[in-house]
């Protein structure tokens, strides 16, 4: 149970619960919602001939650019704003873009606010988390920060269910019906914030903080790349499980619909379940395991790809896809312990890290398919493979832990 945190001056804080709730409400619309509704919207804009396919493709990634530039800029504006204060705005420029995208318009104007949605959830995922985790016990983080990214989950379930049956009404209906979900998430998550970031003492700038935290500990930067490694083992059955399961099985629409909706229903349990194991066996041994697991659920699809394995192989990487990030998270807090501004830098780097890796391993799987025949089996042969370097590294890293005292600022 999610209890209420009580500081050390008696006076009572926003109930923990409550904080977790906000928590998910901004990672539903930053992440879930901005990033995968527009996948199924996506065939609709060219259907409606609001886009070429060239066009729509090219709409589509600019969410992705503004998600990195939102988590490289994160930190600086975390240091000029309230926490509080820069989420609530984020929210609702998020839900301000789908309102803005419910009319047809120049590419230019899509491109425009589908960048700002995605910078909007870059600094979501870098802010959420690090403001509520400081104002929750220890034992409890791994899943309170679960029930944060479930949020991720809840909006891939969105884009496969609610999705689909706001299109029969319309393109301009969709996006609209869209723009109304995330304003009254907005709404549930407003008051839901910490009263006020915890007491510390004033952090150094941003260039100090960022040098400590690559100058960390040997296993906190093999981090970083471990987590862009990931992103790029996510990237297959993100970008290609339905394209592979309808037209390189020749299942058809149905059944990609189907494990589609088996890789939302892992999302919305997975953080959950990672945070809970990570709280009783420890993020470090959470966080291996789940790389190991994900490159099995990956490479199977290599080497059989019957209905057993693309469900269970969907339901598994889909609960990866938001249940990776509370374990990351955790480790960050394990290997900062003593610098909580230190944390908030090494966990914005992690967040860049893995924008950085998914877009390489987007466009590079990309060309991939382009240039190669039947090109399916190779694309989860690479993607796994990076899951395996992955844990590789952790294994490697911590055969060179050096001591805590690097992880200082002093």
């Amino acid at each position: 149970m999610l209890q209420t945190v009580i500081p050390a001056n008696g006076s009572m804080t926003t109930p923990v619960w409550r904080m977790a709730l906000s928590g998910l409400c901004a990672s539903l619309v930053g992440i879930g919602l901005s990033r995968f509704a527009y996948t199924p919207l996506l065939p609709q804009l060219i259907a409606a001939h609001w886009f070429a396919p060239a066009q729509a493709a090219y709409i589509g990634a600019a969410n992705l650019a503004g998600y990195l530039a939102g988590a490289l800029l994160a930190q600086p504006l975390m240091e000029r704003l309230r926490a509080a204060t820069l989420l609530r705005v984020m929210m609702i420029i998020v839900s301000v873009s789908f309102f803005a995208c419910g009319f047809q318009s120049p590419v230019a104007w899509f491109f425009l606010w589908r960048f700002a949605a995605g910078f909007a959830g870059g600094i979501i995922m870098v802010a959420a988390a690090p403001t509520i985790l400081p104002h929750v016990t220890p034992t409890r983080r791994g899943l309170t920060s679960g029930a944060i990214f479930v949020g991720i989950g809840c909006g891939v379930v969105i884009s496969a269910t609610v999705v689909p049956m706001l299109l029969r009404w319309g393109v301009s209906q969709a996006w609209m019906g869209l723009g109304l979900v995330a304003f009254l998430l907005s709404l549930v998550a407003w008051a839901g914030w910490p009263h006020a970031n915890q007491t510390a003492p004033a952090p150094p700038g941003t260039r100090a903080l960022f040098h400590a935290a690559m100058s960390g500990s040997s296993t906190l930067r093999a981090l970083y790349f471990e987590y862009a490694l990931n992103a790029v083992g996510l990237v297959p059955h993100m970008v290609f499980l339905v394209d592979f399961v309808e037209r390189g099985l020749g299942q058809g629409l149905s059944m990609g619909s189907r494990d589609w909706l088996l890789f939302g229903l892992g999302a919305m349990v997975g953080p959950v379940i990672s945070g809970a194991i990570a709280d009783r066996i420890g993020f470090r041994r959470a966080l291996r395991a789940g790389f190991l697991l994900q490159a099995a659920a990956v490479g199977v699809l290599t080497i059989d790809a019957d209905a057993i394995s693309l469900m269970v192989s969907s339901f598994v990487i889909g609960a990866f896809v938001p249940g990776i990030v509370p374990l990351v998270l955790g480790r960050v807090h394990e290997l900062a312990a003593q610098d909580s501004a230190l944390q908030k830098t090494a966990w914005s780097l992690c967040t860049t890290a893995f924008a950085l890796g998914q877009a390489v391993g987007a466009y590079g799987f990309s060309y991939v398919f382009a240039h190669t025949t039947n090109a399916y089996g190779l694309i989860f042969m690479l993607g796994g493979g990076a899951l395996i370097v992955a844990a590789s590294i952790d294994v490697l890293a911590a055969r060179h832990r050096e001591p805590t005292v690097l992880l200082s600022l002093d």
